[in-house]
């Protein structure tokens, strides 16, 4: 006699997710961050790199840096790659600087995200309805608008010369107002001063979030976060996101492809037009050529180490914006950041070697022993390193994080409509 069995077909295991970096846990990498650069501070003597007037000046280097790579997220989460935004930057600072020189600076800022937007839609033309490849489209914008704007400066501002105007640049524009806290500024200041351990680096720290903070940086923030909610929050976002994940699958649903493409690629030249107002309004008060500097591919690099994502993009302009602002500001800290980096190279080295991948730690280590070496045979960076400090991030913080990314599965694609029939 025998007995049937009826044998469960094995189901194959679920792949395990990839565990989100939690709020406890961030908040715990950000005192931790603290308490190093306290240390080091206290040893080195220089509290530069947690004053308030560095927490300012990263601040105003990392909105930009924000803004450009704001306009990169939108983009391609539609699936349209946007290497243009350079470009469109250049469009923000001249019509920033023109609107501020002729009405006032709060017109200016409106204008710079128009002559941004335009930009923008100029590549969803090229890119969305005639199918021209992405890069080449970007490339040829980011030729094309410095062009135009530098030739319109000679001839536009060459009866203005009186009024401080010179062939590569405009007249000065009005200043936007600054927002400082009253009453909790000077008590924070006085704190930071004492140079009490963790104390008074906790006071710059918020001691450069409440003063002197240009009105332009509060937009920002609220665009972010605002971003955020529209994208992942709302049936707008989802069909956005939807076109750059399966254009094909979308359309199926009723949504207008090209339309949505359209709106993220024009809000994407607003807000890199928005960046380039700020640093003709508020950081030099004029347009100048060359004026950008390439933040418009730092801002890029900054969508990417976030992830397409925007609390990982402010994370990373912070990061961007805070080494851009050391050269600019104190040469001093960037020595003493040579320390904090090899300190940090040594804490995950620790803990990679925790968690057995040996040959990371062992890189980790290396690197931060050369760093070390570095900082005490010398007593200075020299001025081209430091100048190159923000670039040379920004490629050592994408070759780290390149493992992690995970782009939209239709950006840069080719879209043409009906195509998944």
């Amino acid at each position: 006699m025998s007995t049937a069995v009826n044998a469960k077909p094995k189901t194959p295991a679920a792949p395990a997710k990839k565990g989100r970096v939690s709020v406890p846990v961030v908040l715990l990498l950000i005192a931790l961050a603290l308490v190093l650069f306290s240390a080091v501070g206290a040893v080195t003597g220089n509290h530069g790199l947690t004053s308030s007037g560095q927490v300012a000046a990263a601040l105003g280097s990392a909105v930009p840096i924000a803004m450009a790579g704001l306009g990169g997220l939108w983009a391609e989460r539609s699936g349209v790659v946007n290497i243009g935004l350079e470009g469109m930057m250049v469009a923000g600072t001249f019509c920033g600087a023109w609107g501020g020189f002729l009405v006032s600076p709060w017109f200016g800022l409106v204008a710079g995200m128009i002559g941004g937007a335009l930009g923008g839609l100029l590549h969803a033309l090229v890119t969305v309805t005639f199918g021209v490849d992405h890069i080449v489209s970007g490339v040829g914008i980011n030729l094309l608008i410095p062009g135009i704007c530098a030739y319109v400066n000679r001839i536009y501002y060459k009866d203005y010369v009186a009024d401080g105007a010179g062939a590569n640049q405009s007249p000065p524009a009005d200043s936007l107002p600054l927002i400082t806290v009253p009453g909790l500024s000077p008590w924070l200041s006085s704190i930071e001063k004492h140079h009490w351990f963790l104390v008074s680096d906790v006071a710059g720290l918020i001691g450069g979030l409440v003063t002197n903070l240009s009105v332009v940086i509060v937009i920002a923030a609220v665009l972010i976060v605002a971003s955020y909610f529209l994208l992942w929050r709302t049936v707008f976002g989802l069909r956005l996101r939807s076109c750059g994940e399966n254009p094909t699958a979308a359309e199926s649903l009723g949504v207008n492809v090209y339309k949505y493409k359209y709106i993220a690629v024009i809000a994407s030249g607003a807000f890199a037009g928005l960046a380039g107002a700020y640093l003709s309004l508020v950081a030099a008060h004029f347009y100048k050529d060359g004026q950008t500097q390439g933040r418009g591919f730092i801002g890029l690099a900054a969508m990417i180490f976030g992830n397409w994502m925007p609390g990982g993009l402010a994370i990373g302009s912070g990061l961007f914006g805070f080494t851009d602002s050391l050269q600019l500001r104190d040469a001093d800290s960037v020595h003493v950041l040579l320390l904090t980096v090899a300190l940090i190279m040594g804490l995950l080295a620790m803990w990679h070697g925790y968690r057995r991948k040996y040959t990371t730690a062992v890189i980790s280590l290396v690197v931060g022993g050369a760093l070390g070496l570095w900082y005490a045979t010398t007593d200075s960076v020299e001025r081209p390193l430091i100048v190159a400090t923000p670039y040379v991030i920004t490629l050592v913080v994408l070759s780290l994080a390149s493992q992690r990314l995970r782009p939209p599965k239709a950006d840069g694609q080719i879209y043409r409509k009906g195509q998944g029939k």
